[in-house]
């Protein structure tokens, strides 16, 4: 989860590391750390407990600069969030540094073996011993000496677990290796510089064409250009890249905070995660890049979702979407737990991994068990040429842009569209839906960006309910089927920002337990919207109003979410914040964004950090 930049070129090194640094830090912020060398003074490091600002002090008040650097921002696994073990870290020389995101399992078999032939350790890190290892690999052999990549490489092969790592030394200058197994590392190419980072936004001032490292991959970064060697020193290339995201995209945008920008730009992210994708004039929904036929999209048996976190909610909504178009059984998992319930996955099923990232470590060990067991894989993700998009038989990517907040917003509803053309897609091939209800889905969904914005221009509202309930030690929210992850989402999106414990529960289930819950001081957030074109969806709205009752015969509040003009809500429930009207399926795109804005504005007002929650980084790639 931490952040890594490196950097080699003609500018000045450490702002360069620090934009970059600033632009990860949503990996991780419990310390940070710089590496520079190349200016005459040797090796050079500074580091700092705490967030990045606490490390620009520490320069501010002790500089330095040189011509190549490594930098890092950490969320701490081994070893607690001090200075002592930030990154970059040393080997007994001084004159190599490191930086890492990963785990090295194995580190304490081989922390003691060092220790026994000799090597002192400063600090509680995993990392650590990566160092020692390389200082111990540059050693010479029959009088020749090794390069630094051969060390690296050297060391590699001895590390069990994940890793990326940046190294690099004083006695070999203007020179970086990285490598990879496991987490994400991107490299940059720019006009005579060239970069290495965790992830896009981190170079994304500097260049737009970059490659992924793979799995296995090591990369020696110099200002003559990047050379790729696998971890047994056979040469690779990798496809370059070019990133279309304007850099201005990673930026705040005039907004308090990432999380409100990425909340406003969802209109925009369902309808470019559509545009391209669909026909008004056929009905039809084009997904071109799939390694899989429409035959075998015929033959499924089952569907198999993998996703965490809030893509796992989008991953139930999905359940709901397919079944219902596509008339092929679905199961959903977190992707932590896929794989060690030994699926029964197999040649006629699909396997659909959802990540933002693409880089998800659970969710790439769901891809890789599923393949194993011959499945058909399909990647639903938000970055172009990462682990998953180059793993699965298919792609969908998002196109929602970076996102930044730990709290993803735009992402979800980007999924949920990706979802939701997935499914008609599928119901059009499989025969399940004929055209003219294809193409009434399309021009619904066409217009679910206008409608978003419709929701946006009433987040005073929203604001206003913050003001009367950020003080709420917990709240409840209640969905009936399509409605229930949405539930789950909101609840998710309060406790993760505003640290305030929040429940989502099926709202049928109510009377098996948590009414014992409800009492004057629990705010309950039900999701009671209705399609009045859809049968199904009025009968549930219907009992969705019982539970309604029953909190209000216990005392509770209730904070509805409503479809505009629905009167009759308003007399039963003590808040309303309405959405426009939307298909069954549809809705839950439009319902979460009050869900959203609720939780933002009450942690505003609780003084959270909301774009970086405590305990909290944005991508998790390490299980």
């Amino acid at each position: 989860m931490c952040g890594i930049v490196g950097y080699v070129g003609n500018k000045r090194v450490v702002p360069v590391i620090l934009d970059g640094l600033r632009r990860l830090e949503y990996r991780g912020y419990d310390s940070a750390g710089i590496a520079v060398a190349g200016n005459g003074e040797g090796l050079q490091v500074r580091r700092a407990e705490g967030k990045l600002r606490n490390l620009e002090e520490v320069i501010r008040l002790k500089p330095l600069d040189g011509t190549y650097g490594i930098g890092h921002t950490r969320w701490a696994t081994h070893g607690r969030p001090t200075e002592e073990n930030a990154h970059p870290h040393r080997d007994c020389t001084g004159k190599l540094v490191l930086v890492h995101n990963g785990i090295v399992e194995n580190y304490l078999s081989l922390k003691r073996k060092l220790i026994e032939e000799g090597h002192k350790f400063r600090t509680e890190t995993d990392t650590e011993v990566i160092a020692h290892l390389v200082e111990k690999n540059l050693a010479s052999h029959n009088g020749h000496k090794t390069s630094l990549e051969e060390a690296v490489r050297k060391t590699v092969q001895l590390l069990t677990g994940v890793f990326a790592i940046a190294v690099i030394s004083s006695d070999e200058p203007n020179k970086i290796v990285a490598a990879r197994n496991g987490p994400p590392a991107v490299i940059g190419l720019g006009k005579d510089e060239y970069f290495v980072a965790s992830d896009v936004p981190a170079i994304l001032n500097h260049t737009r064409d970059l490659f992924f490292l793979a799995d296995g991959d090591l990369a020696v970064i110099t200002p003559s250009g990047v050379q790729l060697i696998d971890f047994e020193g056979r040469r690779l290339t990798r496809e370059v890249q070019h990133i279309t995201w304007d850099p201005i995209m990673a930026e705040k945008g005039g907004f308090k905070h990432f999380m409100l920008k990425e909340i406003y730009e969802q209109p925009r992210a369902v309808r470019d995660t559509t545009l391209g994708r669909i026909s008004l004039d056929s009905g039809k929904v084009f997904l071109d890049e799939m390694d899989i036929t429409e035959q075998d999209f015929r033959s499924l048996q089952k569907v198999y979702i993998a996703a965490c976190g809030t893509s796992w909610h989008a991953a139930l909504a999905g359940k709901f979407m397919i079944e219902r178009l596509a008339k092929v059984r679905v199961e959903v998992d977190y992707a932590s737990e896929f794989r060690y319930r030994d699926p029964l996955t197999g040649a006629n099923d699909l396997t659909i991994l959802i990540t933002q990232s693409g880089e998800t470590a659970d969710t790439i060990a769901a891809l890789r068990e599923s393949r194993s067991k011959e499945s058909k894989t399909l990647g639903i993700c938000n970055v172009v040429g990462s682990m998953i998009a180059r793993e699965a038989n298919g792609i969908i990517y998002t196109h929602a842009g970076p996102e930044i907040g730990v709290a993803s917003t735009k992402a979800f509803t980007a999924q949920l569209t990706a979802l939701f053309l997935l499914a008609v897609y599928l119901g059009e091939v499989r025969g399940t839906i004929d055209a003219e209800e294809s193409n009434r889905l399309l021009d619904e969904l066409m217009r679910i960006p206008g409608k978003l914005e419709a929701v946006l221009t009433r987040d005073e509202e929203t604001e206003d309910l913050a003001k009367q309930y950020h003080r709420a030690n917990d709240f409840l929210f209640l969905g009936r089927g399509v409605h229930y992850p949405i539930a789950l989402e909101g609840a998710l999106k309060l406790k993760e920002i505003s640290y305030i414990h929040a429940e989502g529960y099926p709202a049928g289930e109510m009377k098996h337990g948590p009414n014992a819950l409800i009492d004057e001081d629990l705010p309950v957030v039900i999701l009671a919207t209705r399609d009045q074109t859809d049968p199904g969806s009025v009968l549930r709205y219907e009992k969705t109003i019982s539970n309604l009752k029953e909190v209000k015969a216990r005392s509770g509040t209730v904070i509805a979410i409503a479809t505009d003009g629905d009167e009759e809500i308003r007399e039963a429930a003590d808040h309303v914040l309405y959405v426009p009207e939307a298909p069954e399926l549809l809705s839950p795109i439009l319902e979460v964004v009050p869900c959203q804005l609720l939780a933002y504005h009450i942690a505003v007002r609780r003084g959270c950090d909301v774009d970086q929650p405590r305990n909290l980084a944005k991508s998790v790639t390490v299980e």
